[in-house]
């Protein structure tokens, strides 16, 4: 069964997980670990994966960033916990893979997603829930229009303590301006 693309970019495309994905999968995230920390805590392997792709059977929608060059995973972007009716809302969650970082494919890879949440989902908002030492991350999505509403005090348990976050969202009205 050919793997189904779901948005295409320039350097990379954004595909849905699969069982196949397994191997590498779980190798990338283990072999980026000390990168992840602390704002994301993954010991990826069978079990992870698994419940990873049981999730994306039920509130959420689950992307794999690839690269056009070699086809490799570089990286995950979900949006978790979408809601329907009046909300019409999704939460994301992101993570490249260390060998990656710093090369654009993340902020491509969110284009995509964004792209894909407001035009095909038809969601009208999108949050991204950041620890405000996570430059980086605040960089990202400011930088595609995101804008800051607040903190959200011990919002995430991480690496076994209740981490605060600051709560970004973007709306489709903003980012139709911006196309």
């Amino acid at each position: 069964m050919a793997l189904k693309i779901i948005a295409r970019g320039k350097r990379v495309y954004l595909r849905e997980p699969g069982p196949k994905d397994r191997a590498e999968f779980i190798d990338k995230a283990n072999r980026s670990r000390n990168f992840f920390y602390p704002w994301i805590d993954i010991k990826a392997d069978d079990a992870y994966f698994e419940k990873y792709l049981q999730k994306l059977k039920d509130r959420s929608k689950g992307f794999l960033i690839c690269l056009y060059d070699d086809h490799t995973i570089a990286g995950a972007i979900n949006i978790n916990e979408i809601v329907r009716g009046i909300f019409q809302s999704g939460y994301l969650g992101y993570y490249l893979f260390e060998q990656y970082a710093g090369q654009g494919y993340m902020t491509e890879g969110m284009r995509l997603v964004i792209r894909y949440a407001f035009a095909e989902l038809k969601l009208h908002r999108l949050e991204a829930n950041i620890q405000p030492a996570n430059k980086m991350s605040v960089k990202l999505v400011r930088s595609l229009g995101f804008n800051k509403e607040g903190l959200s005090r011990r919002y995430l348990k991480i690496g076994g303590r209740w981490r605060d976050h600051q709560r970004w969202a973007h709306l489709k009205e903003d980012w139709q301006r911006q196309v």
